[in-house]
């Protein structure tokens, strides 16, 4: 796998967690860097573990699938990106910060994370330097990701959204083409 896939794969999961953190700037009228390190790593951490639990449980049944993982992949991968798209989530707009609302927030823009880790399971592939690459530009999107959100406002939450949904589609096509070269036959 290359390093230019893992750092797409990392910057396209992470995109629901920046929007979150974009928001959450947004609604902080004094933003210190305390908060915006805390969304950071929490976001990074259940970013980078969920793809793990989901590899960890795909490979128990990759032996089952392997002729079909790569379609497995596209329909997991388009799926999340559609719904990374198309989802109008308002529930990032509050302005509560408390711990735990940090903690369901994680866990909520992480979930795509745990199907993506499913599929990597099928494609035989080392989990450690992709959920490493996950965790620290999660961490560094979403740090970054408050504080802008805090001095520049609300434009730029749809298009991260959008840009994210995008990539992971491609991802998908691009997986799919991997093991089918179905591209081949238009070009």
């Amino acid at each position: 796998m290359s390093i230019t896939f893992i750092l797409m794969t990392s910057i396209a999961l992470s995109m629901d967690a920046f929007t979150v953190s974009l928001s959450k700037g947004m609604c902080v009228k004094k933003l210190d860097f305390k908060l915006a390190l805390k969304i950071g790593f929490s976001f990074g951490l259940f970013q980078a573990l969920m793809p793990l639990i989901g590899w960890k449980i795909g490979i128990g049944f990759s032996e089952y699938i392997k002729s079909i993982d790569h379609v497995i992949a596209l329909v997991l991968l388009c799926f999340l990106g559609l719904n990374m798209i198309f989802s109008n989530d308002d529930n990032s707009n509050s302005s509560k910060l408390s711990n735990f609302n940090i903690f369901i927030l994680a866990i909520a823009t992480s979930i795509d994370a745990l199907a993506v880790g499913i599929s990597f399971s099928f494609l035989n592939i080392s989990i450690l330097p992709i959920i490493l690459c996950i965790g620290t530009i999660t961490f560094i999107l979403c740090f970054l990701g408050v504080l802008i959100g805090n001095k520049v406002g609300y434009f730029l939450g749809s298009f991260a959204k959008f840009s994210g949904g995008i990539i992971l589609i491609l991802i998908g096509f691009n997986i799919f083409n991997e093991h089918t070269g179905f591209l081949n036959y238009f070009f």
